[in-house]
């Protein structure tokens, strides 16, 4: 087995593995430590665009890649999105949630390093996961000038490619020649971004479970005011 078989037909079930138990054990053994970590408070200073920024480019980036990666090549066919319609949709969505997110990022990191009172108040895998984050939407907006190359060249052989890599991963029959002689970054980018898997259970990433989506549909709740004075 050679380190591109072990990176890429391997790799992702230990990381999927320990992102699976460890979130698991750290909810069962450690809830006291399953939360955000919210810095707010300490200083609100472009703490709302940041963050902002940051949440909507990385949620857009995030169900971008599942849907565009995860759907059957015969259903976008049946649906009549070519693979060169899918590659452009890829790359501007790309481009801008990419640039959202990586800007976000940038400025939430440097007020964890710089910001005293932030500083004082973060844990080392707090920046560490947040840097981590920032660089793999940098490999990520790195792969767009290759993307748009073959783009413009009508090549659309490297996103088919990821596409069925991931999804032999997902049936359990990996194929990591399939991603072989693809170019180099897009490989780094993928690497990387495995890794947040790895690391995720052992950051505050872990409020993500705990995401309150039945907040969207829950009823509307009345608020009086208490009046004072004389009646």
């Amino acid at each position: 087995m050679d380190f591109h078989t072990l990176i890429y037909g391997v790799y992702p079930y230990f990381a999927t593995t320990v992102f699976l138990l460890g979130s698991w054990i750290r909810f069962d053994q450690e809830q006291y430590t399953w939360k955000s970590d919210s810095s707010q408070l300490l200083s609100k200073k472009g703490m709302r665009f940041a963050s902002n920024a940051f949440h909507v480019g990385i949620l857009a980036l995030f169900f971008g890649h599942v849907i565009g990666l995860l759907t059957p090549h015969s259903v976008l066919q049946a649906l009549g999105v070519s693979d060169m319609m899918h590659q452009w949709v890829a790359i501007i969505a790309g481009l801008i949630f990419g640039t959202l997110c990586f800007i976000g990022g940038v400025m939430l990191w440097m007020r964890r390093m710089f910001n005293r009172r932030v500083r004082a108040a973060s844990r080392w895998m707090d920046i560490n996961i947040l840097g981590w984050l920032v660089l793999t939407v940098f490999l990520g907006l790195a792969t767009l000038p290759v993307s748009i190359s073959h783009a413009n060249a009508g090549n659309s052989e490297v996103m088919v490619l990821f596409a069925q890599w991931v999804q032999s991963i997902l049936y359990l029959q990996p194929n990591p020649e399939l991603i072989r002689e693809v170019p180099l970054v897009y490989k780094l980018h993928v690497f990387v971004g495995m890794s947040v898997f790895l690391f995720f259970p052992f950051t505050r990433l872990v409020h993500i479970w705990s995401a309150p989506i039945g907040y969207l549909g829950r009823a509307y709740q009345i608020v009086r005011t208490k009046k004072t004075g004389n009646a």
